[in-house]
């Protein structure tokens, strides 16, 4: 997770703009990122976010 923002809130922001604008799926983007999902839906998860299949998006 490198390449991510290390602040929540940065992150969660940069995760539904890539989300949004680019991948059809949080496994699409993690997939492309190189980024292990559950690390990325626990930290958000800590920060008060959960992952919306239906909206693709974390809220």
């Amino acid at each position: 997770m490198d390449k991510l923002p290390h602040d929540p809130m940065m992150l969660f922001s940069y995760v539904n703009t890539q989300l949004r604008d680019h991948y059809p799926s949080l496994n699409e983007f993690c997939k492309a990122m190189d980024v292990d999902r559950s690390q990325l839906e626990a930290k958000l998860k800590a920060a008060g976010f959960e992952y919306n299949k239906e909206q693709n998006k974390f809220w």
